[in-house]
């Protein structure tokens, strides 16, 4: 299945139905009066979070989405039905932004969690309605609300605990099949990753789920190479695994190259805690190996995350995902990150007041 994380849409909520005007005509009953029911209420137009769903391919084939019109009021004091309602099924993560793609209307973040984003209209008010004591048989009733159009923007963010970041060609793909059942595309050049990919990572009888994005060059959030679009898939995560290739020409330059891409990406990212680790380690002696160790601690000195108050997080680990080399260690200081997050989560949880 083709990834896709933005796809732009046309939605309408459905028009009220109009009231009607009646009166009672029965045998025997002179002056039954009005009896025109009202209108039914359009349908709403709905996003709802599923399961099983991880890309927004199915708005690249049906763009317009239109709820339908309230049913119209009839005599008897018959109201109109109301109109189905229009649902939109969306992934864990989606955000559904207003046209001018900055105004957020909504962030699903949970299997279940459902939204209005656009409220159909009223049914319109029947002659019943209008009666009074000086005006017994109106002759008048309201047509339905007209319903609401808009253009939406929905934007996928997959929701992961950790996140992969780094450079092209640094091994991001490699480390994420090794450790998980994922199955991305590995090659020996730049860009072979140009969608994101989720593995779940087992360690030590814990579980997370990793993300791997495409890689990011000098520049990237200008636009250059891939540019920075997919930096939002690890928005939400609460860790980033920052592989840096051993074999480039200068850890330490590699280092800061990505440091300042995420720092000009904003929105926390350049705060996350990071895990740096040089990959690729079975590729070079241990002279060339420790060289690099020492530039990359220099720049990880000057332009590391400021809340990495852990000496230990802050010390890059040498790995090689083939050979399996460091990639427990990787792991498992992955996993008591995300474990101190979830453990803050669940405390958090307890102490919110229980609603029935």
């Amino acid at each position: 299945m083709k990834f896709l994380d933005q796809a732009k849409i046309y939605i309408r909520s459905g028009d009220g139905g109009a009231g009607s005007v009646s009166f009672r005509r029965e045998k025997f009953i002179e002056f039954g009066g009005p009896d025109g029911g009202d209108g039914g209420r359009g349908g709403d137009v709905i996003a709802e979070c599923v399961d099983g769903l991880n890309t927004l391919i199915d708005y690249r084939y049906q763009q317009h989405f239109k709820a339908k019109t309230g049913g119209h009021g009839m005599g008897r004091n018959r109201a109109g039905a109301r109109g189905s309602d229009a649902v939109l099924k969306v992934p864990v993560g989606t955000q559904i932004f207003d046209e001018d793609g900055e105004t957020l209307l909504a962030d699903l973040t949970e299997v279940g969690q459902k939204v209005v984003v656009a409220k159909g209209g009223n049914g319109g008010f029947g002659n019943l309605h209008f009666t009074t004591s000086t005006n017994r048989a109106p002759r008048r009733a309201n047509p339905g609300q007209v319903g609401i159009e808009m253009t939406i923007i929905l934007r996928l963010k997959l929701i992961a605990d950790a996140g992969l970041v780094g450079l092209p060609n640094a091994g991001k793909s490699t480390f994420l099949a090794n450790v998980s059942a994922a199955k991305p595309k590995i090659a020996d050049y730049p860009f072979t990753t140009l969608h994101p990919g989720l593995g779940v990572v087992k360690v030590d009888g814990r579980e997370f789920v990793l993300a791997d994005i495409p890689g990011l060059i000098e520049g990237a959030h200008e636009g250059l190479g891939l540019g920075d679009r997919f930096l939002g898939h690890v928005e939400r995560c609460r860790v980033l695994l920052h592989l840096v290739d051993v074999s480039g020409e200068h850890a330490g330059r590699d280092y800061k190259t990505i440091r300042t891409e995420l720092a000009a990406y904003g929105n926390g990212l350049d705060q996350k805690p990071e895990i740096v680790a040089l990959s690729k380690s079975d590729l070079v002696d241990e002279a060339t190996l420790k060289a690099q160790m020492e530039r990359l601690k220099r720049a990880m000195r000057t332009h590391g995350p400021a809340l990495a108050e852990d000496e230990k997080r802050r010390s890059p680990l040498a790995l090689s995902a083939p050979t399996t080399q460091g990639v427990t260690e990787a792991l498992r200081a992955l996993a008591s990150v995300i474990g101190v997050y979830r453990a803050v989560e669940e405390k958090e949880a307890e102490a919110r007041p229980w609603s029935p």
